[in-house]
């Protein structure tokens, strides 16, 4: 088995077709079909459904691990070359949302200034999304939202954030402005909430049921940005941190209402169990830690951990 036919593999996956792959990695499609079907022998099974362009499930499982070695060699290579220069290499970081608009503009700088031949890719996206990339080697370090029960990835805490209520102009909720108030409030209107099982959800339908309160949705949103912005557009109060209220954006014809008794919601930076951290990834950590250090107090309702 060579890298070769496992990059081959890859490049059928991502792009398709053999011809499409091969184009992909500057070659030809022969050298494509000799990489896939040496790696066919050497396992034993068909690894791409050739009429449908697909892998098969062996395939399937078989582009994981490779995707794995990938990553390890990638940061093989960095680390080595960190070791007889400065830090340098790639890290692929994943962010929730909401943190993004805080964390990475000071992260993004102090990274710049601190490791100037680190180049940083940044996937923004949902908790629910970003894990699965992260366990694939698709990202090297992620920070969701925690806690996660996961066999193949490990959470530390960053902070903590409270949640609040936004009531659009109108609503019964905002006839008082901003105020803080009791989940029991929420039980005669229809709500924002994200999907039932996520941790947001867990941790609000918790609360919920200790007090004994019922809440209604008037829909489910798997994205916290999506579901404050609806809200501040007047379509129906969300619950969200209270991050999700960019400082940007002024004060709008809306309530913001801090939820009394309420636990916070909390947010973790994530690794592979499996594997050492890239040198490059490794200083991105740090410095992530060190900026949620420094900017976390700064901002109401952010706590560090």
């Amino acid at each position: 088995m060579e890298l070769k036919q496992l990059e081959a593999l890859a490049a059928v996956a991502e792009h398709g077709r053999f011809s499409a792959a091969a184009r992909a990695l500057d070659t030809v499609q022969s050298n494509i079909s000799t990489h896939i079907a040496r790696l066919e022998d050497d396992l034993g099974a068909i690894l791409i459904d050739r009429s449908a362009g697909q892998l098969t499930p062996e395939g399937q499982v078989v582009l994981t691990r490779a995707r794995r070695i990938n990553t390890e060699l990638a940061a093989l290579r960095d680390d080595v070359n960190s070791m007889t220069s400065r830090v340098t290499g790639q890290v692929r970081l994943g962010i929730i949302g909401t943190t993004g608009r805080w964390l990475l503009p000071p992260l993004l700088d102090e990274l710049s200034r601190a490791f100037p031949d680190v180049m940083t890719t940044v996937i923004d996206s949902t908790t629910t999304a970003l894990v699965p990339l992260l366990e694939h080697g698709d990202l090297d370090l992620t920070v969701i939202n925690t806690p996660l029960q996961h066999d193949e990835i490990f959470t530390s805490p960053l902070f903590d954030e409270q949640l609040v209520v936004i009531a659009p102009e109108g609503h019964p909720l905002g006839a008082n402005g901003d105020r803080p108030i009791h989940i029991r409030e929420l039980e005669e209107h229809e709500l924002l909430l994200s999907p039932p099982g996520s941790n947001l959800r867990v941790l609000i339908d918790d609360k919920a049921r200790q007090e004994e309160v019922q809440l209604r949705t008037v829909a489910e949103l798997d994205g916290i940005r999506l579901a404050a912005t609806l809200a501040f557009q007047g379509y129906a109060p969300a619950i969200v941190p209270v991050t999700a209220i960019p400082a940007w954006i002024g004060r709008g014809n809306w309530s913001v209402l801090s939820l009394q008794e309420m636990p916070p919601r909390h947010v973790g930076l994530a690794v592979r169990r499996r594997g050492m951290l890239s040198a490059p990834a490794s200083a991105t950590r740090d410095v992530l830690r060190r900026v949620v250090r420094d900017f976390a107090p700064t901002i109401d309702g952010l706590t560090a951990l």
